[in-house]
């Protein structure tokens, strides 16, 4: 018997899902489903807010002349937010596996236009971010693989 792939049940549109969430009740409890990926959901959300200053300092870094993420919709901040914390904090998932995964959950969130608009901001600051075999700048510093 082979299990139907349901973009539902994407970890990364339960992420963003739950990131959401917690914008609009921030004192409310995020409680987390029973999914095969929970750990990896729980990471990607509690890592997203609380590296939530390196993230944005990331995005005004790299992207300053594409992207003010203030005049963004917060929909739009979350995702681009839960991409970059994924490039910098899990370094074994690969740059086009984290691109692909969140262009397909945000077809669930947002038009076209923006989809493609997130593709070249996310191809652009995963170029920025990842660099020399693992490691990693942050905040124009060098750092080794990060788990």
């Amino acid at each position: 018997m082979t299990t139907q792939y349901s973009l539902k049940n994407n970890p990364r549109v339960i992420v963003i899902q739950k990131l959401y969430e917690k914008y609009f009740n921030e004192k409310g409890i995020i409680i987390f489903p029973k999914h095969r990926f929970k750990k990896f959901i729980k990471d990607v959300v509690n890592g997203t807010i609380e590296r939530d200053e390196i993230i944005t300092s990331e995005v005004e870094q790299h992207l300053e002349m594409d992207l003010k993420l203030k005049n963004m919709d917060k929909v739009f901040q979350i995702i681009i937010k839960s991409a970059i914390f994924e490039l910098l904090y899990k370094p074994k998932t690969s740059i086009k596996i984290i691109i692909k995964e969140y262009l397909n959950a945000s077809n669930l969130f947002i038009n076209e236009s923006q989809t493609r608009y997130l593709n070249a901001l996310l191809d652009k600051i995963s170029k920025k971010i990842r660099k020399f075999n693992g490691r990693i700048w942050i905040n124009k510093k060098l750092f080794s693989k990060v788990n």
